[in-house]
């Protein structure tokens, strides 16, 4: 089972800081390799420069959500979840396809379990569901 995960490239797994500037704030990012090479190839797709695609993520996860915790996890999840849709058929492997052309609502529709942000909590008025 391991061979599958120890054959790996050991520079895929070396880190590697890029500074970016978010909101005028210059700021530091430290993730390994194949992080950085997967957000490289989500923004080419789009037409932009990982930099331009990760100021762009931290303003859309500020208006969403209001506040950011641990950027670079997020960054780190980022990645990952376009790998996983796109294994799972939800995004194109055509590189060619770029991500803004999709539609989210399809993308993310029946996504499994812990994969989307929680539903809105149930208003107090209203009746519980047996």
């Amino acid at each position: 089972m391991c061979e599958v995960f120890i054959s790996a490239d050991p520079h895929s797994y070396d880190s590697r800081t890029r500074s970016v500037r978010l909101h005028g704030v210059v700021t530091s990012i430290r993730l390994e390799n194949l992080f950085w090479q997967v957000l490289d190839e989500i923004a080419a797709r789009d037409g932009l420069g990982v930099v331009q695609l990760i100021e762009k993520l931290y303003d859309e996860l500020v208006a969403a959500r209001g506040a950011v915790g641990n950027f670079a996890s997020f960054l780190r999840v980022s990645a990952l979840r376009y790998e996983a849709l796109m294994a799972q058929g939800r995004i194109p492997a055509d590189e060619a396809v770029a991500i803004r052309s999709l539609d989210a609502a399809q993308v993310l529709h029946a996504l499994p379990a812990g994969w989307a942000q929680p539903e809105p909590a149930r208003h107090p008025e209203a009746p519980a569901r047996h």
